[in-house]
């Protein structure tokens, strides 16, 4: 009897957890086709052992400036090596799913890396890449959903079933993630601190316990932003960091939402039973034990630390809740909001409002109800941890790390405001609280020559990370300093004009160039850009004699190309007629290309 082999990869590389979500929602779907699957992470999977396999499909973002995430980084150094035959992969097939933000210059880069890489090395595509986009109305699903449902029915036919096997039922339910089971008590608190000598190194495995020492409002009382900064001690942890590095720090979810939820699913009708998981298949990792201890932790600490029910709702929640309901109506629009026709219909009852999944579990209560325990962790996604720009110097404090945190609050056609998790959390903390937090590389890097003159332009919060870098610079020994200029932006100088007696003194002492546009003092909005445009001789001198070096940071939404436009036109003549002194528009699109290969300009946006 002959034995088909049919087994499907799934690798994945992800630095905040999205692209791991989706990895595992891919190995779920692939058990429907009969696969036999496997999802790792690209790091822990041996890479010499990539040539035997049938079909990989690789699952990446994209961090920094087109940067791969931490755990595929020894997979593609590997992947780089330069003995590696053209024909390594002849015997692979395989697909790339990139998860990316089109906001950033290099938007899916790692994917788009990866995927050219498989090529040199002879490996066959079934698919081109899918470039999922933060920035689409229906977020990274518009790329990935049509990409799915066409990767299975030709992968079904180069690797057709079995005669007499089918596929199984779209209402098939695959195996639940992880099992849960009752435990009495904790079955060992004890733990031995490391007697090594050297410092222990942070990160999302080992957080630090940071304690807040100052959460300050540095917006006026009338402004109708809420902006924090926030001031965390570092004491002796030995947490070191450069300008333009990021602070992760992981939220936790109200009291008010807690309740909310636990409503939901009457299932959970003690929140303070001890609980334990283990994983159902080997290569599933457990979460981190600082999150949900291996020793037991109780259904409420896992409300509060692990699940994120505030988060938007998937088209893969709604599948997997329609495979529990019982009850006729909602099993009927569940179905509908999954089906290709109900897209337009999903969108604007979850998306377009930011209608959140406790709010639609709200919504589905009979549904909600009949949820196995089991199956919450395969329903609601884990708790991210959320990055912020470091807003302070280490020079000038080793101690302390700051952030500069706007509070989300917003409204849409829901009753209820719309409020950012994390924000709302960490606006809410209180002197002495200690919460978890661990540093890593951010997305700007810095020159080294000081003879290089940097330009930074960071409207709202996008100042953080030049105000740690401005205060890094002033501690530079004198002679080595360079010329910083800063294009500051906000609504009104009286109301959110951050940092600004700092900033000021440092005009007068001559050790910054500051330009500032406060849009609403005067009857015609003024933005960062205008004032670039009333400076453009300066940026062309700086730009093309002086070779500066160009950061902006802020909102995501049309700041960053408008900041763009405004250096092109300082390239180039206003009417972009090429003379002797100025540019055609070509030549200044050719020089500001070859500024961001040279990373002479770098953004870091967010939406």
């Amino acid at each position: 009897m002959m034995i088909f082999e049919r087994n499907l990869l799934v690798l994945y590389g992800s630095q905040t957890g999205t692209a791991q979500d989706l990895a595992e929602r891919i190995g779920r779907e692939a058990l429907r086709f009969r696969f036999d699957i496997k999802v790792l992470e690209m790091d822990d999977f041996k890479v010499n052992c990539l040539p035997q396999q049938q079909i990989v499909i690789f699952v990446c973002s994209t961090t920094g400036q087109g940067e791969e995430p931490d755990n595929m980084k020894k997979f593609w150094r590997f992947l780089l090596r330069k003995d590696l035959p053209q024909n390594s992969l002849l015997a692979m097939n395989f697909g790339v799913l990139g998860l990316g933000d089109s906001s950033y210059q290099k938007f899916n880069f790692a994917a788009k890396k990866l995927h050219k890489r498989l090529l040199q090395l002879g490996a066959k595509p079934i698919l081109d890449p899918a470039l999922g986009d933060d920035q689409h109305d229906m977020g990274l699903d518009a790329a990935i959903n049509p990409w799915l449902e066409n990767f299975w029915p030709i992968t079904l036919q180069m690797f057709p079933l079995p005669e007499g096997i089918q596929t199984l039922s779209p209402d098939f339910l695959p195996p639940a993630k992880y099992s849960v089971k009752k435990i009495d008590s904790v079955t060992s608190t004890a733990h031995q601190s490391p007697t090594t000598s050297h410092l222990p190194y942070y990160s999302a495995k080992n957080p630090y316990k940071a304690e807040v020492s100052e959460n300050l409002r540095v917006t006026s009382g009338e402004h109708f932003q809420d902006v924090r900064l926030i001031s965390f001690d570092l004491n002796d942890s030995g947490i070191a960091y450069s300008p333009g590095d990021v602070v992760m720090v992981q939220p936790t979810n109200s009291d008010e939402k807690m309740n909310m939820f636990f409503q939901v699913f009457p299932q959970l009708d003690n929140r303070h039973q001890r609980l334990s998981l283990s994983s159902n298949k080997v290569e599933t990792k457990l979460p981190p034990d600082w999150i949900l201890p291996a020793t037991g932790f109780t259904m409420e600490e896992c409300a509060r630390r692990y699940w994120d029910f505030q988060s938007i709702p998937r088209k893969s929640f709604f599948e997997l809740l329609s495979r529990f309901s019982s009850d006729e109506m909602e099993r009927e629009k569940l179905l509908e909001f999954v089906s290709p026709e109900g897209q337009q219909e999903l969108f604007n009852y979850c998306n377009r409002p930011r209608r959140t999944m406790l709010e639609v579990l709200h919504d589905f209560h009979k549904s909600a109800a009949q949820v196995p325990v089991d199956y919450l962790f395969d329903l609601i996604p884990a708790m991210k941890p959320r990055a912020f720009s470091i807003a302070s110097s280490a020079k000038t404090n080793p101690k302390q790390l700051q952030i500069l945190v706007a509070v989300v609050k917003y409204k849409t056609k829901l009753s209820e405001p719309r409020i950012g998790l994390c924000s709302n959390w960490l606006s809410k903390l209180v002197p002495g609280v200690r919460i978890p937090l661990w540093v890593r590389p951010g997305t700007l890097r810095f020159p080294t020559d000081p003879a290089i003159p940097v330009i930074m332009i960071g409207p709202g919060t996008g100042c953080s990370p030049f105000r740690s870098y401005i205060n890094d610079q002033r501690c530079q020994t004198t002679g080595s300093e360079r010329d910083l200029y800063l294009y500051f932006g906000c609504r009104n100088r009286s109301h959110d004009f951050f940092f600004s007696d700092e900033w000021l003194s440092l005009e007068q002492q001559g050790r910054l160039h500051l330009s500032c546009a406060f849009s609403r003092d005067q009857p015609d909005k003024i933005y960062v850009q205008h004032r670039m445009e009333e400076q453009r001789l300066l940026l062309r001198r700086l730009l093309i004699h002086k070779r500066a070096s160009v950061f902006v940071a802020g909102n995501a939404k049309q700041m960053p190309d408008q900041v763009t436009q405004a250096l092109r036109m300082a390239l180039m003549n206003d009417d972009g007629a090429s003379t002797n002194d100025s540019w055609t528009l070509d030549k200044a699109n050719d020089y500001i290309t070859e500024m961001i290969k040279q990373s002479r300009l770098q953004l870091e946006t967010w939406s």
